[in-house]
């Protein structure tokens, strides 16, 4: 099913996920705990299923230590410019510049308008997949839902959409803030194809870019369960982590986990 096998996927992981929370200890800025959560989307993606020819559009921006840590392992980057994310003349800001980075194809920042910008080049460039990344609250847009309905207007069906439901937003649980409902189900209402997964399973995220792919008529959305700050024990599940920087113990703790 992969080029690599099940464990070095794992083991790319892993050094995602020390990349990311080095960068952000090292910076004392950046969002640890949704970055932590879309690794094993991004490694899937760029390890396994992208080609050349493909493009990726990040929407919830701020989870861009992750991005930058993959394309460093990629090559596309060096690694050592890890150590420059968000610092002043950096090309590896706190929100992804287009302009400033080869491999970027969306300037991001606001929330809610990747989907469109993905919807867009898609419609364009119809011999082209499309890939996006959203976040689950940045479904309280409702620019966001205006690209779904384009999407579904074109039948833009290479766009595939990957969800990161972590369940947290700033300030609180999606529940707590803003209900989503059945996700699923207001998907299928707008005419896309949907398909639900766990977001840390390589198996399921690349079954479930097989099928989407193959589907002929309508732009597919993976929902990816996940887990915030997936990996560190005392970041899992806790809003406080949206955006904050580890202390010197927390470091070390992370650290000491994710050398396990």
């Amino acid at each position: 099913m992969t080029n690599l096998s099940l464990n070095k996927l794992q083991d790319e992981a892993k050094k995602i996920r020390r990349a990311v929370v080095e960068m952000i200890y090292k910076a004392q800025t950046g969002h640890p705990g949704g970055s932590l959560s879309a690794v094993e989307i991004l490694v899937a993606l760029y390890f396994e299923t992208m080609k050349e020819s493909d493009r990726f559009f990040l929407s919830n921006g701020h989870v861009c230590p992750a991005l930058y840590a993959v394309m460093a392992e990629k090559g596309l980057i060096s690694k050592e410019s890890l150590s420059t994310y968000s610092s002043l003349g950096s090309p590896l800001q706190g929100h992804p510049e287009r302009t400033k980075l080869k491999g970027i194809e969306n300037t991001s920042g606001p929330l809610g308008i990747g989907l469109a910008q993905a919807a867009g080049y898609a419609a364009i460039k119809k011999d082209t997949t499309v890939y996006c990344m959203t976040s689950d609250g940045e479904h309280n847009e409702g620019n966001h839902w205006e690209a779904v309905n384009f999407a579904a207007k074109y039948k833009l069906n290479n766009l595939i959409q990957f969800v990161d439901k972590n369940n947290i937003q700033i300030e609180g649980t999606t529940d707590e803030i803003m209900p989503l409902g059945n996700l699923k189900e207001k998907y299928i209402s707008s005419n896309w194809n949907v398909i639900e997964i766990d977001g840390h399973d390589f198996n399921e995220i690349l079954t479930a870019v097989g099928k989407a792919k193959s589907e002929k008529g309508k732009s597919t959305v993976i929902i990816a369960n996940t887990m915030f700050g997936k990996g560190m024990s005392f970041m899992e599940g806790n809003p406080d982590w949206h955006a904050k920087a580890p202390n010197d113990e927390e470091y070390q703790k992370a650290m000491e986990e994710l050398n396990k």
